[in-house]
């Protein structure tokens, strides 16, 4: 499964909102899985968007056809739009499915890994970050992606910022000492996303 991550500042937010809803165009396109988003807790202008396709021959036939005129409705409502494919390498907790009516909270981080340390920082998540958030009782569900330049996306769904909280005052700091994770991240940037269930897909 193909990730996309869309993060922008916004600058119209009604027009943004309107042009947002058209995405739901995106229902007939073959290979398409799902798409939804909100807005940065953090930031009140910066809006981020996922969407999920089967695989990379699907989203690109989409980018060739269709793609332009579902955008053209979202034209000079935003700024700064920067874009990033991930690959799916594995499920956070199990079963992943790109589904968002049952959250109301995304976190999202971007890892940029040593080379070298890229295949201990895998094997950290897969055994050390994966158990711990599966074992949270408010995620719901996430998945663990990768992207040329040893890029790496985490994207966590939880039912409430409340959830997320005790997540993290309770473990993260033990986790990543556990997990070494100092060591092998060149830089890591991320942000917490309240859902607007009406750009669901």
């Amino acid at each position: 499964m193909l990730v996309k991550w869309i993060r922008c500042t916004v600058v119209d937010r009604r027009g943004f909102e309107r042009g947002q809803r058209k995405w739901a165009g995106l229902l007939g396109e073959p290979g398409f899985r799902g798409q939804g988003g909100g807005w940065s807790r953090g930031r009140q202008d910066v809006a981020h968007i996922f969407s999920f396709w089967e695989s990379r021959a699907f989203y690109d036939s989409f980018m060739a056809r269709s793609h332009d005129r579902l955008a053209a409705t979202q034209s000079g409502t935003f700024k700064d739009a920067r874009v990033r494919l991930f690959d799916h390498r594995f499920d956070v907790k199990t079963g992943f499915e790109p589904r968002f009516t049952d959250v109301d909270l995304l976190r999202v981080a971007l890892c940029r890994v040593h080379e070298e340390r890229a295949e201990h920082f895998v094997l950290m998540h897969e055994k050390v970050w994966n158990p711990a958030m599966a074992g949270s009782p408010g995620m719901v569900r996430g998945l663990f992606g990768e992207a040329p330049g040893n890029e790496f996306l985490v994207l966590s769904m939880w039912w409430s910022a409340a959830e997320h909280g005790k997540y993290r005052t309770e473990r993260v700091e033990r986790l990543a000492l556990r997990a070494q994770t100092e060591a092998d991240i060149v830089a890591l940037t991320g942000d917490i996303v309240d859902m607007e269930p009406v750009w669901t897909v």
